[in-house]
């Protein structure tokens, strides 16, 4: 199985692009992100989910290994097949993704090309449990690598959301009332609310 590559961006194609990697070209399918973010003749380094199947070889890239576990689980939700994930990971980046789920946000996920609002609201739903540890991973490797064309990383009050759904779910609290506790809080408080805030005020939430 092919789980990286690094080489040259030969051509870019609407959802793939060709990567040269020592004269070998390899076409791999991205988001329309990361294709946003591939300029030809430069060296780029996707990580590589590869799906073989009995008439194809397909290999799908990501700028990070979190966009390749969000892919994955993307599909585990009934109706998401690879390209609605990659259509998500494309309007949205993993850390957008991960607030909109933390948030129950479904018309955040319904802008993506293929979903319609039954998939979005199913996606969030099912999600909500499993998706909080893997934003705090998103949230720190969008800040590792400066520079870096990955994820923009989360505007101020995702990163606040996420930090409190994570110390709430440290705290004991399962990863849907902590989702649910600090979305009530940012409803109360509102998009300026800091962490320490969303928190206090999620705890006062979940003791209800």
């Amino acid at each position: 199985m092919i789980g990286k590559l690094k080489g040259l961006v030969d051509a870019i194609g609407e959802s793939h692009a060709i990567i040269d990697v020592n004269g070998v070209g390899y076409e791999v399918q991205l988001s329309a992100r990361t294709l946003r973010n591939l300029k030809l003749g430069e060296m780029a380094s996707l990580t590589i989910d590869t799906h073989v199947r009995e008439d194809a070889i397909r290999l799908y890239g990501f700028t990070s290994e979190v966009e390749r576990s969000w892919f994955r689980m993307l599909q585990t939700v009934q109706g998401v097949g690879s390209k609605v994930a990659l259509g998500v990971l494309g309007v949205l980046s993993t850390g957008d993704l991960a607030n909109a789920i933390a948030l129950q946000n479904s018309a955040a996920v319904e802008q993506a090309p293929g979903v319609g609002k039954k998939l979005a609201q199913r996606i969030v739903a099912e999600l909500k449990d499993k998706a909080p540890g893997l934003s705090v991973t998103g949230l720190n490797a969008g800040t590792a690598a400066k520079g870096a064309p990955t994820d923009e990383g989360l505007p101020a009050e995702g990163m606040a959301a996420a930090e409190a759904i994570s110390a709430l779910s440290n705290l004991g609290y399962n990863p849907g009332q902590a989702s649910a506790a600090v979305a009530a809080a940012l409803k109360e408080l509102g998009t300026t609310a800091d962490t320490a805030q969303l928190i206090r005020r999620g705890l006062r939430e979940l003791a209800r």
